[in-house]
């Protein structure tokens, strides 16, 4: 098993994001099915605490699987169940974005983040707000450990 690491931020934003579109559809107490922004892939996510602040992670996005770091659709879930606490009005702000199209069109999370922070301002939502949220979430990453275990995915 393999200790994955924090993610870009704006995957905190992603995952926020999938929760507002309602993208996240837990099958069990342990284990969801997370839409894509464009909806033509489904991950499969498997979460399971194994002491306080240690757990187990299974997802077949391309973060978690080739870059190492928890990818947006494990932190979904962590928000589903509360691990990670949940702002409403980011929620709303990151709601109807098309993460991939928008990721892919830029190739830099940068470009991205400030597209989509741009885009809450316009809604009346400060970047200050959305900015403060990633910190706390971060915050709240640093105290966890999440591992990778592909055996999960049998589950």
């Amino acid at each position: 098993m393999k200790l994955l690491t924090k993610p870009p931020r704006i995957k905190v934003l992603e995952a926020i994001g999938a929760l507002g579109d309602g993208r996240v559809n837990m099958v069990s107490e342990s284990k969801a099915l997370v839409k894509s922004s464009g909806g033509e892939r489904v991950y499969t996510v498997v979460l399971i605490q194994d002491t306080p602040g240690v757990y187990r992670a299974y997802s077949n996005d391309n973060g978690t699987i080739h870059k190492g770091y928890i990818g947006y659709p494990i932190l979904s879930v962590m928000m589903v169940k509360e691990i990670i606490p949940v702002d409403g009005e980011v929620m709303k702000a990151m709601t109807g974005i098309p993460w991939r199209e928008l990721n892919e069109k830029y190739q830099k999370y940068a470009v991205v983040e400030n597209i989509v922070l741009s885009r809450a301002e316009r809604m009346g939502i400060p970047r200050i707000i959305i900015d403060d949220y990633v910190n706390i979430v971060f915050k709240k990453l640093g105290l966890l450990k999440v591992y990778f275990d592909e055996s999960l995915s049998r589950i």
